[in-house]
């Protein structure tokens, strides 16, 4: 089935199943008033039939409200993201539908036959099914994408290291929905094919290589010095084929989030702000910090007693691992982590930690693959060292390296690094690109919201069990 209809066959079936879960939820609310006597007996309701008007209103106006909000938008990729706008509109769908129905049914008095108790399980049930529908949507849609329902052909232009890691993401994560048709060369290339992937040919003819294969999309991942008129040019030929174009964004596009265009004398002129956390911004993340690492200790400390027993029994030595790191500014300060190695697994000097890694201990191997041994960082965090969210920090060694070669890679420290991050969420965490990684860590510096480290928080909870780069 072509991806097109496709779409607007599922999108119709997100929007009944929103219905038939708004109603459920509408009548699940007139039960609850009737059932529960809170926050008084329920008094003056009518039999439920009469109620199938405002039944129709709480419908569509949250119906209405989730379509603005692009509720039935596919490409939606947090589930954390969706929770949140699901939680918004039902707010205000359900307030205008109070103000709808206060207009329109003139018999029906609000706050007596629909109270404000009413409302309330209706507002609750309303996000409680509308998730819960939504969840069974994206389980179902999976399976249908699995089976080859409403897959897209993509083509990707280039075969370097970018372009590698998407065609990896894709032929690793076949739930996305993509068939990758082929890889095209930024010129002409030797290489018969990538991760078994065929090269289809080179720029020069796009075009027709789009329509030979008969491509939804094309995702341009060339390197960062390719010309901007280069990729115009590509774009161009695109366009001619009608397919949807993505391109991996290099480092000026991500810095694009803090520039603003001002004027000086007239003249337009684009102002890059300072990125870094001040005033009540810095007060309500520092808030978070503390709350954050005092329920961390409180309710980890059993754990971490029974980690701490584990360690000095299987092999001699201390419980934690200090070592030095760089944080806010570029200063180091110790962390603190559960010691996962031996004590002499540095005696050949610092060294990345990789699969299967001779020098970790037993319980060791555990600790790094469920992230565990980064659990004494709460205490960092508690002292003002770290955040909860921010980019990983990294030891002077390695800091000093990266400078020289990553192209911004110091406007890490303009924040305090954190115990989780939104690379790290990604899926760069351990022995991943370090360029690739500072790209993440600066689209968060540059966009940070309290809500976003509330999305990485719950994120980093939903993976704690599973880090595919925890070695």
């Amino acid at each position: 089935m072509k991806a097109e209809r496709a779409h607007r066959i599922f999108v119709t079936w997100m929007l009944a199943v929103d219905v038939v879960m708004l109603a459920a939820a509408f009548g699940a609310a007139y039960w609850l008033r009737q059932l529960l006597p809170f926050p008084d007996p329920a008094q003056g309701m009518r039999p439920f039939n009469e109620y199938l008007p405002m039944l129709a209103i709480h419908v569509i106006s949250l119906c209405g409200v989730f379509f603005f909000a692009q509720l039935y938008n596919l490409a939606r990729a947090s589930r954390v993201d969706e929770l949140y706008a699901i939680v918004v509109s039902a707010t205000i769908g359900t307030l205008m539908g109070i103000a709808v129905a206060s207009l329109s049914l003139r018999n029906f008095v609000i706050g007596q036959h629909y109270s404000r108790a009413m409302v309330g399980y209706a507002w609750g049930c309303s996000i409680l099914l509308v998730t819960l529908g939504r969840i069974f949507n994206h389980w179902l849609r999976k399976q249908w994408v699995r089976q080859g329902w409403g897959r897209r052909r993509v083509l990707i232009v280039g075969l370097g290291d970018i372009a590698r890691m998407i065609l990896q993401k894709l032929l690793w994560m076949p739930e996305l929905g993509y068939d990758v048709m082929g890889l095209v060369a930024p010129q002409d290339q030797e290489d018969d094919s990538v991760l078994g992937t065929p090269v289809v040919g080179s720029v020069t003819h796009l075009g027709s290589i789009i329509q030979q294969q008969q491509a939804d999309e094309v995702i341009i991942a060339l390197p960062e010095e390719t010309a901007h008129s280069d990729l115009l040019w590509l774009i161009s030929e695109c366009e001619r084929g009608r397919v949807t174009i993505r391109v991996y964004p290099d480092l000026f596009q991500i810095m694009a989030g803090p520039v603003s265009i001002s004027e000086l004398g007239g003249l337009p002129i684009l102002t890059v702000r300072d990125i870094a956390l001040t005033g009540w911004r810095r007060t309500a993340k520092r808030a978070m910090d503390i709350a954050g690492a005092l329920v961390g200790l409180v309710l980890l400390s059993p754990l971490m007693m029974v980690i701490a027993v584990a360690i000095k029994l299987e092999s001699p030595g201390p419980v934690f691992y200090v070592q030095e790191r760089m944080g806010l500014d570029a200063k180091p300060f110790p962390v603190l982590k559960f010691r996962s190695m031996r004590t002499d697994a540095e005696k050949n000097g610092p060294g990345w930690t990789t699969e299967n890694d001779p020098r970790r201990t037993k319980i060791g191997t555990f600790l790094r693959k469920t992230n565990i041994d980064e659990f004494p960082q709460f205490i960092n965090v508690l002292l003002g060292d770290m955040s909860l969210v921010g980019p990983r920090p990294e030891r002077p060694v390695y800091v000093e390296q990266f400078g020289r070669s990553i192209p911004r890679y110091m406007d890490r420290h303009r924040e305090k690094a954190g115990l989780t991050g939104w690379a790290q969420v990604n899926g760069y965490r351990g022995d991943t690109s370090i360029a690739e990684r500072t790209k993440y860590d600066l689209w968060y510096i540059e966009n940070w919201s309290l809500w976003l480290d509330v999305k990485i928080i719950i994120r980093t909870v939903l993976q704690f069990l599973h880090s595919p780069n925890a070695y």
